[in-house]
């Protein structure tokens, strides 16, 4: 009983202090008792969404490290193809892009001078010596476009503030969280003992520049859990390779004029499914519509494409193959003689349909 009654005495100290505490950094506004939907618990799920979205995302190096685990931090030098280039900027991930790109006919080499330093997904640093060190440190990633832990698609706008009680020694403090880094190192230290509250209202930014506000915990729970598969992660080892100039017209003529399309790749939730619709071929029409035949079974349905750039969309709807029905990223166009391919993304799932069109 006299346990309890601890515990009784210390939750109410909590919320006097956070009471205190919140009027008078908000004296203009309305405030309420704090309850249990105002408390951020460790290992719960919007912690652990939190932390997600907080890790460091190490894909944009891929080109470099093969790695989207892994983070290497700059200035660092590079022979690509028998070219030295010296990585200043990650706008020079580019320039090593366009020189292995520019012959599909050669064997392209990347030569790291080492040593480099590289950042994990907890911001935490390791000295890497040679490349076989490296390749040790990123067979512990996952690999080209599997599905990891970090979140791509939501930011916030920093700062956040929170205020933490503990239960233990009784004092608050007022925490300012300024990074990912620190809102990593926020979730990590925060102990069954605590009792943290954010300050609200947070802002989030989207993959695509537009901003959310959450009010509440609930709320900033539901806008992660909802757009975090929302957007392509670009987890493929060539750095950036998507359609960043690509158009609707470019994808409208394209897929309209080409006939005949099959699936060359389809995944979802880590399954391979191509070879159920092995035989399928699927012709897009200019009015909006998709005419699918499988042996003498016909299906029909609707597409769209909508946005531009890395943000451009390819909406499919065919009530009788949902496997396919999504409003998928355009992730990259391939075009060669008698082959062209179009592949699309929507988190863990790709689609690539080519044809034998010229």
């Amino acid at each position: 009983m006299k346990t309890i009654l601890n515990k009784t005495k210390k939750i109410i100290h909590l919320l006097t202090v956070l009471l205190v505490l919140a009027t008078s950094c908000r004296s203009d506004e309305s405030i309420t008792s704090p309850d249990n939907n105002s408390i951020l618990e460790t290992n719960s799920k919007l912690a652990n969404l939190l932390k997600r979205v907080s890790l460091n995302d190490g894909s944009d190096d891929n080109i470099i490290d093969f790695a989207n685990c892994l983070d290497i931090e700059l200035p660092i030098s590079v022979i690509a193809n028998g070219t030295p280039i010296t990585i200043n900027t990650e706008d020079d991930f580019d320039t090593v892009e366009t020189i292995l790109n520019a012959s599909d006919t050669d064997t392209d080499t990347l030569v790291i001078n080492f040593p480099i330093t590289v950042l994990l997904t907890n911001y935490s640093d390791v000295v890497v010596n040679n490349q076989d060190q490296l390749n040790g440190l990123a067979a512990s990633c996952n690999g080209e476009n599997e599905e990891d832990d970090d979140i791509e698609c939501v930011d916030f706008l920093y700062p956040i503030s929170a205020i933490v009680f503990n239960t233990i020694t009784e004092q608050t403090n007022t925490i300012t969280i300024n990074n990912d880094n620190q809102l990593n190192r926020f979730i990590e230290d925060l102990s069954v003992d605590d009792v943290a509250r954010i300050n609200f209202p947070v802002t989030l930014i989207l993959f695509d520049n537009s901003q959310m506000t959450a009010n509440s915990l609930s709320e900033l729970e539901t806008i992660i859990d909802t757009i975090k598969d929302d957007c392509d992660e670009d987890d493929d080892f060539d750095f950036n390779d998507d359609c960043n100039g690509c158009t609707t017209t470019q994808v409208t003529d394209l897929i309209t004029t080409c006939t005949n399309w099959f699936v060359d790749k389809l995944e979802r939730n880590n399954n391979d499914l191509e070879g159920l619709y092995a035989g399928f071929t699927f012709n897009f029409a200019t009015d909006g519509t998709i005419s699918v035949q499988d042996g003498a079974t016909n299906h029909s349905g609707t597409w769209s494409v909508s946005g531009s750039g890395n943000d451009l969309r390819f909406m499919i709807v065919i009530a009788t193959l949902p496997n396919f029905n999504g409003n998928w990223f355009v992730h990259e166009i391939e075009e060669e003689p008698g082959e062209t391919k179009i592949d699309f993304r929507l988190g863990n799932r790709r689609l690539r349909f080519e044809s034998t069109c010229n």
